[in-house]
């Protein structure tokens, strides 16, 4: 049940690796404008369940802790990343952001029934030198002038990781619910988007195709499937496994055209692989113990 739920949970993983390469190709449509579509889309699955199955409704009646917890994930994720991409370098911005999978596997053992080992961090640290290698390829410099765009990008980061702790505290709640707070974040993005971005619509159809792909995919089915994976399987694991998404995503964008091979993508596949093995070095190495 657990390594089950695990590989569910990585399956998110995997769709956020195409985050990068739907967006490129969605066209030039703002950020929240886009993130408001994308989670209207992702809601959709959810709310058709609901007309068929309407006894599933009852999965919205939640402790007000928990849309809170919900709502803030996804929606002050993206707030805070958006921020911190318009007040940074994308560099900097994307490396601090990216601590968030180091900061689910540390925090993990303030979870009951967790035990955070040796292996855990290490493969966390081992994923994040991966991950400086293809973000901060060509240096990196931080510099006090983006200060606020630092801060949100940590904040960014301490989010996303404080929603995925939270959630497996909510294990009794069902997933049905991330429907909720993808409508809530829609609306949200609406709001910002109105108030801070101009309206550009896509193109052609293959900008159509691409923003309701993010919507169905890495912006939709995989919160869910996230969701699902952080309740009931290993946290730990997935926080180091977090890694492969940039390191995918940037092997996407050259597959496509979007980007080249270098030696430093090379050697962070070999980090970020064989962090995220160390990190499930249970999971994938236990032996059954002899029978008496």
């Amino acid at each position: 049940m657990k390594t089950r739920a695990t590989f569910i949970g990585f399956t998110a993983i995997l769709m956020w690796s195409i985050l990068a390469l739907m967006t490129a190709a969605s066209g030039t449509m703002p950020p929240f404008q886009l993130s408001a579509i994308a989670f209207a889309i992702g809601s959709l699955p959810g709310i058709a369940l609901f007309i068929a199955r309407p006894e599933r409704l009852q999965a919205l009646r939640q402790p007000a802790k928990v849309w809170i917890t919900g709502v803030a994930g996804l929606f002050g994720y993206h707030f805070l990343y958006f921020t911190a991409l318009r007040n940074a370098p994308a560099v900097e911005a994307g490396l601090i952001a990216y601590l968030w999978p180091l900061f689910i596997v540390v925090g993990s053992a303030l979870l009951p029934g967790e035990k955070l080992r040796w292996y855990h961090v290490a493969g966390a640290l081992t994923g994040l030198a991966g991950t400086a290698l293809i973000i901060a390829d060509k240096g990196v410099a931080f510099d006090p002038t983006f200060t606020l765009g630092y801060l949100a990008a940590f904040l960014c980061a301490f989010t996303w990781a404080g929603y995925s702790l939270i959630s497996r505290r909510f294990e009794a709640v069902s997933t049905d619910v991330v429907t909720g707070f993808c409508l809530a974040t829609s609306i949200l993005s609406l709001l910002c988007h109105l108030g801070l971005e101009t309206t550009v619509w896509p193109q052609d159809v293959s900008q159509w195709v691409a923003v309701i792909g993010l919507g169905l995919l890495p912006v939709g089915l995989a919160f869910y499937t996230w969701d699902y994976g952080v309740k009931n399987g290993d946290i730990q694991i997935l926080g180091a496994s977090s890694y492969a998404a940039p390191l995918l995503s940037t092997l996407n964008l050259i597959i496509f055209g979007f980007g080249e091979f270098r030696a430093t993508i090379g050697l962070a596949c070999v980090l970020i692989t064989g962090g995220a093995v160390l990190a499930a070095r249970d999971m994938l190495f236990s032996r059954k113990k002899a029978p008496n």
